[in-house]
Formats: C-alpha cells, structure tokens, sequence
C-alpha cells in the first residue's frame, strides 16, 4: 500500500476505527510517522515506522429510562432542552444509566446516528454539572445541519459564568491551545502539547468589587472544558470549579483579597459546582430554513450567588 494517504493506510490496515475519527487521532498529534506528527495525506513510503494511539471503546448497552427533563422547544427536527446540574450527556465508562440518552431513548422510538451509535441525536454537550440550553437533533436533516453548524461553528452559544476576583479588561479573547493536562489525564489544561486551538470571546456584565465578576463568554471553538480551563488559565477560576481551582482556597485567595475569606466560604456553600450556564443558543433550523434563539435564566443556586454578591458587594 506505498503511496496511499495515511488516513486510509490506517482504514485499510484494519485500526477498526471510522474515516472520521481515524482523521481526528492523526489531526491530535496521535499518529507518529517516523517519531514525527503527520497529516491525513501524507503518502506512506516503505521502510516507514507508523505508531498510533487510541483507547478501543467497549460498546455500552442502552437502557430507556424516564427521566425529568425540561423541554423548552419541540418540533419534528429539533429538541431543545434546558439541562439541569447532576445531568451527563451521553453515557460513557461509569456512566450507563441516568444520562439524557436514556432519557431520548424512552421518549422517541428512533433518533438519527452518525458513526457514534451510542450518541443519538447528540450534536453537543455540557460538562455534567453544566447548566443551560442543548439542542438535540430528532431527524436526519436537523442531525446532518446541526452537525455542520457545530462543526463550522455558525451556531452560537453563549454562557454566563461568575468568576474569582475582578477581571480587569471589559472585553477581550483568550486564544490558547487546550489539550490533555500532560500529568493529570482526567483534566485540560492550555498547553502546547497535543493540543487544538481553542478561542474564547468574554465580556464583563458586571463587577462585585475584588470578590468576583460576571461574565459573558462565547465559544469559537468547542474543546472540553474550554471555557473552565481558559478562565483558570487567565487567572479567574469560575467559583465552585472543583477541576479548575474554583474551589480552592489557597488558589481563589490569590486573586481575591484575604480579608473576603468569610464571603469566599459562603459563596462555596451556596455553590456546589462550576458557576456555569449556557443561557442562549442560535443554529439555523433545516425546517423552517431561518436562524432561530432560545435564552433561558440561570438557575437557582447561580440567583442565589448573584443575590449574594449584590447583597454584600453594593
């Protein structure tokens, strides 16, 4: 097979994987050709060493289970549900059961796939303890355009995180690559290695005092963690972050004054996860062939936290 396109050496050669996710290890610094990263096309040539790394994954059974999830928008096409804390995506290692998939599968006889069978209708996710808007796709079409809206990023989503400390600039962008953390395999982190890029738009809504800021954030790019990792990377964890130093008290009180301690311990309290909710989402809709939003307020922990922070910053 001298001279075939890497991408397809590697189908060929049986690595059991999908075109797309083949292409996905070789673009992620995964496939070594010589001890060197390489591109989908590059030509193999004899005497080649050709080193790829991947986790086989076990297929999981599915189970329906009837779950409470807020539906905030139903058609033939679409479904756009506000997710509730607590709530993971999809299922996965640890995971089988209690997932928006279970939920999808008692709901609707049959949703689209793509090569990930195990992901209905999923075109995107939330951290678990991520609150806020996700649109999952009902038919082939909504699963075909959603994909490429996400993919192209044409669909917008935009979030409001509350943060550590007083962030100095109104607005700005955090453009720095995220990758797996080199030490810790279970977090993200903005390094250099095996990394993609990752772009983040910010922009101050308001200011309480040197305790915390509000945030606007919208995503250029989709990584894991992305907004979470790029906040504790600019130095202003999002409060209650137990990944990403937001709930650390040696690391929040290095941005936020000493004498606050006593707020910092009742913000914790009144917070139990990442202050973080997707509170708007924009796509092109197949059906009605027109750009469509859904906002949706925050939850109540983060009113809580807002109330208190208006209550005892002025």
């Amino acid at each position: 097979m001298e001279n075939t396109r890497l991408d397809m050496y590697l189908l060929k050669g049986g690595i059991g994987l999908s075109r797309s996710r083949t292409e996905k290890l070789i673009k992620e610094g995964k496939v070594l050709v010589n001890n060197k990263k390489s591109k989908p096309g590059y030509r193999v040539k004899e005497g080649d060493h050709i080193y790829a790394e991947f986790e086989v994954y076990e297929p999981i059974k599915l189970i329906a289970e009837d779950l409470p999830v807020d539906v905030v928008y139903e058609d033939e096409d679409v479904l756009v549900i506000n997710k509730p804390k607590g709530l993971v995506v999809h299922p996965a290692k640890g995971n089988a059961t209690g997932t928006l998939v279970n939920f999808l599968l008692a709901k609707y006889k049959k949703l689209p796939t793509n090569e990930q069978k195990q992901r209905p209708g999923i075109v995107h996710r939330l951290d678990k303890d991520t609150t806020g808007l996700l649109v999952v796709a009902k038919s082939e079409r909504a699963l075909y355009s959603l994909g490429r809206q996400m993919e192209e990023k044409t669909a917008k989503r935009t979030y409001i995180a509350f943060v550590w400390g007083s962030v100095p600039l109104d607005s700005g962008t955090v453009d720095a690559p995220v990758g797996r953390h080199p030490v810790d395999r279970t977090r993200m982190a903005v390094t250099p290695f095996h990394s993609r890029s990752a772009i983040t738009h910010f922009k101050v809504l308001k200011r309480y005092g040197k305790l915390a800021t509000k945030l606007e954030l919208e995503l250029h790019t989709g990584r894991t963690h992305q907004i979470r990792v790029h906040m504790e990377y600019m130095g202003y964890p999002v409060i209650g972050d137990e990944t990403y130093s937001g709930r650390e008290p040696r690391r929040i009180l290095q941005v936020v004054p000493p004498s606050m301690k006593k707020y910092v311990s009742d913000i914790l309290n009144i917070m139990d996860r990442q202050a973080l909710h997707a509170a708007k989402l924009t796509f092109f809709h197949p059906g009605m062939g027109r750009k469509i939003t859904f906002e949706i307020d925050l939850p109540e922990d983060m009113k809580k936290l807002e109330e208190y922070l208006e209550l005892h910053t002025g």
